[in-house]
């Protein structure tokens, strides 16, 4: 089996809040699996190429779960380090109503994957075939180990002749700016396709600009680029948002619709924009990765938990225009 897409990164157990009880006042939590990477690889995988995700897991029935969870989207897992040591992260989601914003607390120190190390994985069987590579600035903030084998994973994928994929996700309860801008300015020079936010932009590169489409340009120029995809939300409310993006290649700016949402769950809600983006593009070219970057995002958007449950027949429609208001019958 030919895996068109190899992700590496870290996927926890994430516990909510129900009924929009604060974390302090919860008595019941909903239980989902998700992680920056493994939700681009379930997404892509349904939207039709096959996927693969690399990671390291504590061997335990949570570990398990987050596997199981993953391979039963048809991801292939088969790459994953397994240890009987450390342990699988969590995290806690408490929703927001206005004008109190969600709040995240991650416990994901020690775990299994912040302990890897180089040559633990071996890339040449992870990537044999791969057209892509992907992860995420969540990876190398880690720890020192998991950033130093983020960057031998893109270095293998170089060489295997695989573009390599990022998208910045800067979090700032893992590490500073300025320990993101040493790190991810040197990985930026694996990278081929970045996909981030005006604001990560800003604060992990301090480059700005007059609008998004200038912000774009500097980034491709200042690291070479094939193309740029930033993500455009306007927080109308706590559970309605406006949501875009653009791309920018070879000197062209690609945009799309914004569509309006009324927001179930927006976490992974960029992960599904990077996969839509990365689906389009391997398919098509880069308005196709826009416009299916953005659908994609959307439909993930009004569905719970991190992961995409979408269709590449709802993402074909919703691209196109079709399926926003009306019952499917």
């Amino acid at each position: 089996m030919t895996n068109k897409v190899v992700s590496f990164g870290e996927t926890m157990i994430r516990l909510s809040a129900m009924e929009n009880d604060r974390l302090e006042q919860a008595e019941k939590f909903n239980a989902f699996v998700g992680g920056s990477e493994s939700n681009v690889a379930v997404a892509i995988q349904r939207l039709g190429l096959q996927t693969a995700f690399v990671s390291r897991l504590t061997n335990n029935p949570l570990g398990r779960k987050i596997e199981n969870m993953i391979r039963a989207h048809g991801v292939d897992t088969s790459n994953i380090e397994w240890t009987d040591s450390d342990r699988v992260g969590k995290y806690f989601l408490e929703y927001g109503a206005n004008p109190r914003p969600s709040s995240v607390i991650y416990d994901r120190s020690h775990t299994a994957i912040s302990n890897v190390k180089n040559g633990m994985i071996s890339w040449e069987n992870a990537l044999e075939g791969a057209e892509l590579f992907h992860t995420s600035g969540i990876t190398p903030a880690l720890s020192k180990s998991a950033e130093k084998v983020t960057a031998e994973a893109m270095k293998a994928a170089k060489k295997e002749g695989a573009k390599v994929s990022v998208d910045l996700n800067y979090r700032s309860k893992l590490w500073s700016q300025e320990e993101a801008k040493q790190c991810m300015s040197q990985l930026m020079s694996y990278t081929d396709i970045l996909v981030t936010t005006e604001e990560d932009t800003k604060r992990v590169f301090n480059i700005e600009g007059n609008n998004y489409e200038e912000v774009a340009r500097k980034l491709a120029r200042n690291f070479d680029f094939e193309v740029v995809a930033i993500t455009l939300r306007d927080n109308i409310s706590m559970w309605r948002n406006d949501w875009t993006s653009i791309a920018y290649r070879d000197g062209e700016i690609y945009d799309d619709t914004t569509y309006e949402l009324e927001l179930v769950d927006r976490v992974g809600g960029g992960d599904s924009f990077t996969a839509g983006f990365l689906y389009g593009y391997l398919t098509g070219d880069t308005e196709k990765a826009v416009k299916y970057g953005n659908a994609t995002s959307a439909i993930k958007q009004t569905n719970p938990g991190d992961m995409n449950w979408c269709t590449l027949e709802e993402v074909e429609s919703l691209a196109e225009g079709g399926g926003r208001v009306r019952i499917s019958r």
